[in-house]
């Protein structure tokens, strides 16, 4: 009996609709989305024969209905997007193009419904869920910070294809929808209203009854008059416009990113020959991206990060985290403490030996909370209240209400030992301690402490604020517990966590280092500054290996190396380029002189250093050559770390090389890049480039 209950429980299920509808009393319909069992709503190609089925009764009554209103079954989210799985299942650009074609048909029979149709937004509203929202006559959102609206696709690698790329320029005008479309960016309700995106943001309270309020006016045309669409409508205007454009997303693509290309061909086409033939063309460029192989690294990503969301790094549950310390108010202190209470929404209580370190950290998280308050994103009350959740001490006075410490002070054993022990004599008994350093074993640092378990490596990035990856590092008998903890924290404060191992450089500045080395090795070979960046920039990179050196800053750089050298041998030893620089005062872009000179926001290659270094500067290497010279020793140490147990995972590696350095998204990390040339093949260029330079480049 049990048995056909549970059975016919699942039938149910199985058979439920995502979409279900009603009318009202005064002639409303209400067509509401709900996928079953889901926290989020995602479209799926299985729903196709739902919505059909949901339109075609919709339409069969239309001469009773008065309008109708399409909302969200689920809490706090409208609709997240397509499931992208459905692109994995495409073994063809057709295949591919079609599954948009059915979007484009299913939405155009929304538009076209004799009644105004209305979308009432509440959370995220992206990709196709915003496509699905514009193919409505008006769109009604929340004003709450869960609302977000974005077409995310080109970070997929993809295009919006479902009608995106014709309907959001004939909506707002061409220059705020390429903003929009060619970065993929999300819309807060007050930015999404004076874009013309939507309609209007009300309190979730009366979102119901505004849409509903909307659904008995006249249907809308759309139509945008203003000057800015008056001059995209007008070929030559149009024309300036697309190469602006162009131009500028091409500036840092570099031609990597095929989607930008086919987004503005699509929004073009469409303009130029009207929204049917622009339909098409947005499908058939759909098709086109979904095969390519850009788009398959970065879907890849996609997965792996979704995937990594769900993990807590250890099978144990993480303690509940109510108060953060922060040991130092430098640079990274003041990070840490920012995004523990902006994110992570903890209260802080931040150490230093002096009133000065203090004052640097108030500031540090004040500027940062008044930058989000000029851009309208929280209010001044909202800046005050975090500000006050800000505490700042000089000795350890409250550090028995805190549950985890995490240290930043110098890259001092003896210090951060001392550290150890103070937070473990005058902390919680069980406080965890967190200890953020970037090349000391965490072993070390836990030598002698009387609770050894309860500490762990949380290795920061600088600009806290800004740089997403973390590395979370046990050390022998860190328990299950910490880690857990520390990972859970990171994640609340917006960062992505991996899990390595305690070595020399851990993962991210181990493979980090060959990299940087050959950067060094070529400069001195007489290979220009601008050269090697240039040539890395158009491999992918965010950033030039040598303006890198510059943003960390040699002297830490020269700190770093011989750490790796002594414990991983002689293919870490760096060329003799550090140490003259540092005596010479170029520490880098602090203080505004390193391989490059600063003023103001501008920098240029400093010729000086050429003769400091006794170089004559002479491009002899193509720009690939020079990338390969550069990427292929990261490869292989990315490879050691994985057989050494450093990293757990390729997905690992893969996720902490690119939001840990900037390895380039669009070849999905070292290890989907090293897959997608072929072990024999990237055996066959290390033997050639080890041939040529040495046994550094060897697998």
């Amino acid at each position: 009996m049990t048995l056909e209950i549970n059975n016919s429980a699942i039938e149910a299920v199985e058979n439920s609709s995502a979409f279900t509808w009603f009318k009202d009393d005064a002639g409303i319909a209400w067509l509401t989305i709900d996928v079953p069992n889901e926290k989020m709503n995602t479209l799926k190609s299985a729903f196709a024969e739902q919505v059909t089925q949901v339109l075609n009764d919709i339409e069969a009554q239309h001469s009773d209905i008065k309008g109708l209103v399409i909302q969200s079954g689920k809490p706090d989210n409208f609709i997240a997007g397509a499931d992208i799985s459905m692109i994995a299942n495409c073994e063809s650009a057709a295949e591919a193009q079609a599954l948009a074609e059915k979007g484009q048909q299913l939405f155009q029979r929304i538009e076209d419904l004799p009644f105004a149709t209305v979308a009432a937004i509440h959370g995220p509203c992206l990709g196709g869920g915003l496509e699905l929202a514009l193919a409505c006559d008006y769109r009604v959102c929340s004003d709450d910070n869960k609302t977000k609206l974005g077409l995310p696709e080109v970070q997929l690698g993809l295009l919006p294809g479902s009608g995106g790329t014709q309907r959001l320029p004939r909506l707002i005008g061409l220059l705020a929808s390429l903003d929009i479309i060619l970065t993929g960016k999300q819309l807060r309700p007050k930015k999404a209203l004076k874009l013309g995106v939507v309609n209007a943001s009300v309190p979730q309270t009366i979102l119901s009854r505004t849409a509903a309020e909307f659904a008995v006016k006249k249907k809308s045309k759309n139509k945008v008059a203003t000057k800015e669409w008056a001059i995209s409508r007008n070929a030559l205007g149009r024309n300036v416009i697309f190469s602006q454009a162009e131009k500028q997303a091409q500036k840092k693509a570099r031609g990597n990113y095929p989607a930008i290309a086919a987004i503005l061909d699509s929004i073009k086409y469409g303009l130029e020959k009207g929204i049917k033939k622009g339909l098409q063309r947005e499908a058939e460029q759909f098709g086109k991206l979904a095969m390519t192989p850009e788009s398959a690294a970065l879907r890849s990503l996609f997965f792996a990060m979704t995937e990594m969301k769900k993990e807590k790094g250890s099978e144990a549950e993480p303690k509940i985290i109510h108060r953060v310390g922060v040991l130092g108010g430098g640079l990274m202190g003041g990070g840490i403490a920012h995004v523990s209470i902006a994110k992570a929404k903890k209260n802080v209580t931040i150490k230093d030996i002096n009133n000065d370190g203090l004052l640097n950290a108030y500031q540090y998280h004040y500027q940062r909370l008044d930058k989000l308050r000029k851009r309208r994103i929280i209010s001044k009350a909202k800046l005050q209240q975090q500000m006050l959740q800000l505490t700042g001490v000089t000795d350890f006075n409250g550090f028995k209400k805190l549950d985890v410490v995490v240290e930043a002070v110098f890259e001092d054993l003896t210090l951060k030992q001392e550290m150890v022990k103070a937070v473990q004599e005058q902390g919680k008994e069980d406080v965890i301690f967190a200890t953020n350093t970037s090349s000391l074993p965490i072993g070390q640092i836990a030598e002698g402490a009387e609770k050894p378990e309860n500490i762990v490596g949380l290795h920061y990035f600088s600009p806290v604020e800004k740089m997403p990856l973390v590395e979370v590092i046990p050390h022998q008998t860190t328990s299950d517990e910490a880690i857990a903890t520390v990972v859970s924290l990171a994640k609340q404060q917006g960062k992505t966590p991996i899990v390595v191992k305690d070595c020399a450089g851990f993962y991210v500045n181990r493979i980090l280092a060959p990299y940087m080395n050959e950067a060094a090795r070529l400069l001195l070979a007489g290979e220009p500054i601008e050269a090697i960046d240039e040539a890395l920039l158009d491999f992918g990179f965010p950033v030039g290996p040598i303006s890198l050196l510059d943003e960390v800053g040699v002297d830490i750089g020269a700190k770093i190396m011989p750490i790796l050298e002594a414990e991983l041998g002689d293919r870490f030893r760096s060329p003799d380029v550090f140490q003259t620089l540092i005596d010479d005062k170029r520490l880098g872009k602090k203080t505004k002189r390193g391989f490059y000179v600063y003023k103001g926001k501008k920098k240029a290659p400093d010729q000086d250093v050429y003769s400091l270094l006794n170089i004559k500067p002479q491009s002899q290497l193509s720009k690939d050559e020079i990338a390969m010279r550069c990427v292929l020793p990261m490869l292989s140490e990315a490879k050691r770390c994985l057989d050494e147990g450093i990293i757990r995972s390729e997905r690992d590696g893969d996720i902490g090389a690119i939001f840990g350095i900037g390895f380039p998204p669009f070849l999905g990390g070292p290890f989907t890049y090293m897959n997608s040339i072929g072990e024999e093949k990237l055996a066959e260029l290390m033997k050639k480039y080890a041939d040529k330079y040495g046994d550094r480049f060897s697998l």
